[in-house]
């Protein structure tokens, strides 16, 4: 394909038979993550008719940055066969009321692989905590966006990262981290309280990060010295 443009599922889980389509090193339940990679595979990879790269936009929620494990053996592919060139994080409430998790927007193509990738903070309404059913994101909003989109340089809602501080190795050369959850160098400290429903997810992803890290160690010491 040479543009995708989708909004796949998240938060959910899929049947353990569709993951024989994946490689074993990759096999999640996790539908964002499964979409994803389908995306990546489904870009062509010569040039269009047009003579561009092929090129997609994704919504994921923030798990997706920070996730470990399978999570960042996807991301690592994504930046090492993918150019991840922008990542703009949503405000709060975008898809409410179906879900008050944060999202965010990649946007990659095959260019190459990624050498920095630009942030940019859409921001909210002034003297607003965040959108609703009945005060929604408006188009007109990202006007501010497009401007920059064409002719980028940093700002306090605008940043960029060098792919070298995303993508870590250890000693023996093999995966540390991949976290995309770069926050705004010159962003101002939220100390406004969350939405009860962003609160409460916001907790459950913790646990569930705790209780994946609590798996690992387990197997490892399981595992027959």
């Amino acid at each position: 394909m040479d543009l995708i443009l989708t909004n796949p599922p998240f938060g959910g889980e899929e049947e353990r038979g569709i993951l024989g389509n994946f490689p074993d090193d990759k096999q999640t339940a996790e539908t964002t993550l499964l979409f994803l990679q389908l995306i990546m595979r489904k870009l062509r990879r010569q040039a269009t008719p047009m003579g561009r790269p092929a090129r997609a936009a994704v919504v994921v929620p923030n798990g997706t940055l920070f996730g470990d494990g399978v999570c960042a053996r996807i991301k690592e592919q994504l930046l090492k066969e993918f150019n991840l060139h922008t990542i703009v994080r949503l405000p709060n409430g975008v898809f409410s009321p179906y879900t008050g998790i944060p999202t965010n927007l990649l946007f990659f193509d095959r260019s190459g692989p990624t050498r920095e990738i630009w942030y940019y903070e859409h921001p909210l309404p002034e003297g607003r905590k965040n959108y609703t059913k009945t005060q929604p994101i408006r188009f007109e909003e990202f006007a501010a966006c497009i401007t920059w989109w064409g002719k980028r340089e940093e700002n306090d809602r605008a940043w960029k990262v060098p792919v070298e501080e995303i993508l870590k190795y250890n000693g023996e050369g093999r995966l540390g981290s991949v976290n995309l959850d770069i926050k705004n160098p010159r962003g101002k400290a939220d100390v406004a309280h969350l939405p009860p429903e962003q609160l409460v997810e916001s907790i459950l992803e913790k646990e569930r990060r705790i209780t994946a890290i609590v798996g690992r160690i387990r197997a490892l010491l399981e595992k027959p010295s």
